[in-house]
């Protein structure tokens, strides 16, 4: 009897099956159906040719049918066999339960031991559901489908990042899975008021962003701009937090970057605290830092870590080498070039000994060997990290000097690039640098064309560039254009931390105390004392 009962009903669902077309042809849209074999038969036509897709029927007590589904690769398979198969497979249903009534009720609260769990009632969400890595049920009978969060697959360890090394600091950083980064962040800023808002960008790559803030500290003008920048992107999938940048960037044909990325957990929250916003990708170890100004590009993590009288010797250096990567090879044209009475008899001697038998005006010379360094410096980064630094030390230096033999290029113009090279390093930030090496080719024409008033040209029409560039809002260039006196602490110097007492005046929103006054160091006196 139970025999025919079986076939009876298989001979139903077969009829259902094939009198489904107009739920086919619906599409994703529509609600799942309480008979399993349509649900299936819908979803196997939506991943038709996907091989990592696996879908894994269920017979529960010899009479209830269920359906895994699931991606090969990103579920923790063995999870799955202990907290949902087994439970169902050999120990059945939980005593006194003698049929399925909901799958809300047995499944969700009773047979399966997963922290994340909800249910879904339509198509669309659960092919979504499913592209996000979960683990879906369905059950005969039922027109609703569970979602278990059983996630598994391969991911990176934490570990220091390579292009923001620190002598000082913590070891930690960013990897390519979202919710590892969002603990970073959350171990180090544990309070509520640290918000994280979820969003999904691409249409194809469904990536999961989040825009994390604290509340009361960020300013809501600029937490709203943020939101709708985000919230307007189109596009079908975002593979890297470069694809945002470049979405949200108030003038992406500037040379300049308006938005900090970092992998460094510590300088993601401590831009935080100052009240900025981050703006975190799956898939990627780089955060997204809003607004960003020119100083900040300026200001590596170990500034905050070592003693202030040192940190502010350290940036002065950097200053300096920074305007020595930008202007030394335009001054050496201009001055060999224009105005050779601006360099003492001695070494014009030296330098025109040494250029006699130069075939090349001194802008071309340099022209080319700024080619030849950055060629040297893009090889170096692209070749294998074992061959890649010694390919660029010693073919800068066999090049270098047969050039100077061959009469090619002059010896005072190699020590030039050399040093400018060598000062270029001295950037905090990758992408600021990129900046300031792509400026310097023109500066180079205008001071081979101009001499010193074409340096004086272009250095003009870069401040007036800088200050009129805004990051969500915020100028550039401040708090030094416009002037922000209290805000002068941590630019040109830092000063001790306990000084630092308010947060950034045109960054940060209601709450701008960070230190309480009167925590000055020193020995106690008065009464104290006795």
């Amino acid at each position: 009897m139970k025999k025919n009962r079986n076939i009876k009903r298989l001979k139903k669902d077969i009829q259902e099956l094939e009198s489904s077309d107009i739920l086919l042809q619906n599409g994703q849209d529509c609600e799942l159906e309480q008979n399993i074999y349509v649900n299936e038969e819908l979803l196997k036509q939506v991943f038709e040719n996907c091989s990592d897709i696996v879908f894994r029927p269920i017979l529960v007590n010899g009479q209830t049918k269920m359906l895994l589904i699931y991606i090969d690769g990103l579920v923790d398979t063995k999870t799955l066999d202990q907290v949902v198969l087994k439970p169902m497979m050999y120990e059945g249903m939980p005593n006194g339960l003698k049929s399925v009534d909901s799958i809300g009720d047995i499944m969700h609260d009773r047979l399966i031991a997963v922290s994340q769990i909800k249910t879904v009632s339509k198509v669309r969400e659960v092919i979504d559901e499913i592209m996000k890595a979960n683990i879906v049920v369905l059950t005969y009978g039922e027109n609703q489908a569970l979602v278990a969060d059983l996630k598994g697959f391969e991911k990176r360890s934490i570990e220091e990042p390579s292009a923001e090394i620190s002598v000082r600091g913590p070891r930690d950083g960013f990897t390519e899975t979202l919710r590892v980064n969002t603990s970073l962040i959350r171990r180090r800023i544990r309070s509520p008021r640290l918000k994280m808002e979820p969003y999904t960008i691409g249409d194809l790559s469904q990536t999961d962003v989040v825009i994390a803030y604290i509340e009361g500290i960020a300013p809501d003008s600029v937490l709203e701009e943020v939101r709708q920048r985000v919230e307007r992107i189109k596009i079908d999938g975002v593979l890297e937090s470069a694809f945002i940048e470049e979405f949200i960037e108030d003038q992406p044909f500037s040379p300049f970057p308006q938005i900090q990325n970092t992998e460094r957990p510590d300088v993601v929250c401590a831009s935080l605290l100052e009240g900025k916003i981050a703006i975190l990708v799956d898939n990627t170890p780089f955060v997204l830092i809003v607004p960003m100004t020119f100083w900040t590009g300026l200001q590596a993590a170990e500034d905050y870590y070592e003693r202030s009288i040192y940190t502010t010797f350290v940036r002065w250096i950097r200053f300096i080498l920074i305007n020595v990567s930008l202007f030394l090879p335009s001054l050496y044209v201009a001055i060999t070039t224009f105005h050779p009475k601006l360099i003492p008899t001695n070494l014009l001697i030296s330098i025109a000994s040494a250029r006699e038998s130069i075939p090349f005006p001194a802008v071309i010379e340099a022209l080319m060997m700024e080619f030849l360094f950055e060629g040297l410096r893009e090889a170096g980064v692209r070749l294998p990290k074992p061959i890649g630094s010694a390919v660029s030390i010693v073919g800068a230096l066999v090049i270098g000097q047969a050039a100077v033999q061959a009469g090619i290029i002059s010896a005072p113009l190699v020590i030039v690039v050399a040093t400018t090279g060598i000062a270029s390093f001295a950037f905090p930030r990758y992408n600021l640098g990129t900046a300031y090496r792509m400026l310097r080719f023109p500066m180079l024409l205008l001071a081979g064309m101009l001499g010193l008033y074409g340096i004086a040209i272009s250095t003009i029409a870069i401040v007036i560039h800088l200050t009129n560039i805004r990051s969500f809002g915020i100028p550039y260039l401040s708090p030094v254009a416009p002037q922000i006196t209290r805000d002068l602490k941590d630019v040109l110097l830092r000063t001790p931390r306990w000084n630092m007492t308010r947060r950034p005046l045109m960054i940060s929103g209601e709450d701008k105390t960070r230190i309480p006054d009167g925590q000055q160091p020193g020995p106690k006196r008065g009464k104290e004392t006795e």
